[in-house]
């Protein structure tokens, strides 16, 4: 039997009818999740135990972009988005495999008899200007979003999601050692959470909104910068939008990460924050 938590994972790929019929059974929190380098077991893994589990928050999963869409939305209380805003339709160029074990030990010559035709690694965004509007109003209409990590890099891409978020992805370093430090420890988000230490990916940003609302920054310091984006990059930030609410929160490149304790106390927090439960 398919159950609540993961009916909208096996729909990828699948007629729409079977999500239609349950309708009326949706979750609290819908939540589009994984992309090309962040698979989404793992975030299911993570925010099953954290949100679905620990806080008894039901959510429906899935990877499929196309059901970002206002009749998905509809019924929903919770929008929660960890992914980028890339789609790979003719693969990766041949470097198909991120298993770490192959890696390791050095990438075999791709043989195939009869041979794989070659395909190009050309990405393309994959949010389309009606899902940026549903999205819009949604959040508008009094929904709450909790987004997470890679996801300012949708704010790429269209801008009434961007309007929503608050900012765009400008990139990032390879995985390393840095700092999380609150930087507004009277905001509901950072209750019970001081300054730590984390291996992540230190992710970069434009922020759009006002300062006032930012409560969380990263610092690497051992003063490695980006880009000459500097050591330090914006990390965690909440507000009113319409009659929703809207919080960000960087880490989450790995399952440790999403597992981190004060991780776990900040996702859990602005989630409740997100719904006015506190």
């Amino acid at each position: 039997m398919v159950t609540r938590r993961t009916a909208l994972s096996t729909l990828a790929g699948t007629a729409f009818t079977p999500f239609a019929a349950r309708a009326a059974k949706k979750a609290t929190a819908f939540a589009l999740i994984g992309d090309r380098y962040h698979n989404s077991d793992y975030i299911r893994t993570g925010l099953t135990r954290t949100i679905a589990k620990d806080m008894g928050v039901s959510v429906d999963f899935t990877d499929e972009t196309s059901l970002l869409n206002a009749e998905t939305l509809d019924g929903y209380k919770v929008l929660i988005i960890l992914r980028d805003g890339m789609i790979w339709p003719q693969g990766y160029g041949g470097d198909e495999s991120t298993n770490a074990a192959w890696v390791a030990t050095g990438r075999p010559k791709l043989t195939f008899d009869p041979p794989v035709p070659p395909s190009k690694a050309e990405s393309q965004f994959w949010m389309k200007p009606a899902q940026g509007k549903a999205v819009r109003q949604f959040v508008e209409n009094g929904g709450a979003a909790l987004f997470l990590h890679n996801t300012t890099h949708v704010g790429l891409s269209d801008p009434d999601f961007r309007h929503v978020l608050g900012a765009a992805y400008t990139g990032h370093p390879p995985i390393r050692t840095f700092k999380v430090k609150v930087t507004n420890s009277e905001h509901p988000i950072t209750q019970g959470v001081r300054d730590f230490i984390i291996t992540d990916e230190q992710h970069y940003m434009t922020y759009d909104k006002d300062p006032k609302f930012l409560f969380l920054q990263t610092v690497n310091e051992d003063g490695l910068t980006y880009e000459k984006q500097g050591a330090t990059a914006h990390a965690g930030w909440s507000y009113d939008y319409g009659k929703g609410r809207v919080a960000y929160l960087s880490p989450g490149h790995m399952l440790s990460d999403l597992w981190h304790p004060s991780v776990i106390r900040l996702q859990q927090n602005a989630l409740r924050w997100v719904m006015r439960q506190k």
